[in-house]
């Protein structure tokens, strides 16, 4: 396939109320998709670089969205998997505001993506030619053949001579502390790169620290990886955020400027921090990975739904400081 990055994961339909309301006081509903490893394939090649998705979805008009809506950003998407049994996974997101904090639920039970199995995809195939494969804790959670397939994913990059990168990204619904724990730290032999929070880290590794940065050295320590990025948020109110990360490597520490975030929407936050620092990390170094995550992450937050809609220039330019004029004319 010679794409840069592939990806694999679920991509959902993300229903949202407008307008702050409710989801038992709404008549409408916002339509977009949302996934952390599309999210990532879309932002990585709004950078630039090639990147490929792989999935399983139904054979249906929602299927065929979800498809769209990836392959209108160059994502190639001809490795996804079609099936006319189960369903495309779908999620509620009901926007707050101080006091009321967000709130999602899942409808994406017996998903076609739960339902994959091993010999539907040929990774040799699919990864020929790639520079690094991604996908994240979310991916395994779904089920039991969903973790087979991650770890197999996983295990040909390595065999093929990729990197591996995951996004820790712990979700309390879709598995508990003990399970993700039994299954991650298995996956974890096959990381180079991981992306996470100290919280996420404590829940599902056990490892805390006196500050981020000694988070991060346990965190190589334990695993042996090449880098540890961590994200950092602190949520001065519900739509005021202030936003950096820090990435460890090689027993040195790589930070960048902290951004004051007007949130317009946060969903899908990490995932681009996950993709701007990806593509620093394979077009530079970790230093620029850093710095190009942050500024991505920065800019997603500031437009609705979980795809970032930036462009390399706008990265590049806020991580050289700017973005803090009213208007650029």
């Amino acid at each position: 396939m010679n794409n840069d990055v592939v990806t694999f994961g679920e991509t959902m339909i993300r229903l949202s109320p407008p307008e702050y309301k409710r989801l038992e006081q709404t008549e409408s509903l916002d339509v977009n998709i949302g996934g952390s490893e599309s999210n990532v394939a879309v932002a990585v090649k709004r950078l630039g670089l090639d990147t490929a998705f792989v999935t399983r979805l139904t054979r249906n008009p929602l299927g065929r969205m979800v498809v769209d809506k990836i392959r209108e950003h160059g994502v190639d998407t001809s490795e996804v998997i079609w099936t006319d049994e189960d369903r495309v996974g779908k999620y509620f997101l009901e926007f707050g505001a101080s006091p009321r904090p967000s709130s999602v639920i899942y409808d994406r039970a017996d998903s076609a993506i739960s339902n994959i199995r091993k010999g539907m995809v040929d990774w040799e195939s699919v990864l020929e030619g790639a520079r690094l494969f991604h996908t994240s804790g979310i991916t395994p959670a779904l089920s039991e053949s969903a973790e087979e397939m991650a770890e197999e994913a996983m295990r040909v990059a390595k065999d093929q001579g990729l990197k591996v990168s995951v996004d820790l990204n712990y979700r309390s619904k879709l598995w508990s502390r003990e399970e993700a724990r039994r299954c991650m730290t298995g996956l974890m032999d096959y990381t180079d790169v991981l992306v996470t929070t100290e919280e996420d880290t404590e829940r599902v590794f056990d490892i805390v620290g006196e500050d981020y940065n000694e988070v991060a050295k346990k965190l190589a320590d334990e695993f042996d990886f090449e880098v540890v990025a961590i994200t950092l948020r602190e949520n001065v109110s519900m739509w005021r955020n202030d936003w950096t990360a820090i990435a460890y490597e090689d027993g040195e520490i790589y930070d960048d400027m902290t951004y004051e975030l007007e949130l317009v929407d946060r969903v899908g936050g990490g995932d681009s921090f996950t993709a701007g620092f990806l593509y620093g990390f394979l077009t530079g170094d970790v230093e620029k990975a850093v710095k190009y995550g942050n500024a991505t992450s920065a800019i997603k937050q500031t437009n609705p739904s979980d795809i970032n809609w930036c462009t390399l220039e706008e990265v590049e330019s806020l991580a050289r400081g700017g973005g803090r004029v009213r208007i650029s004319r």
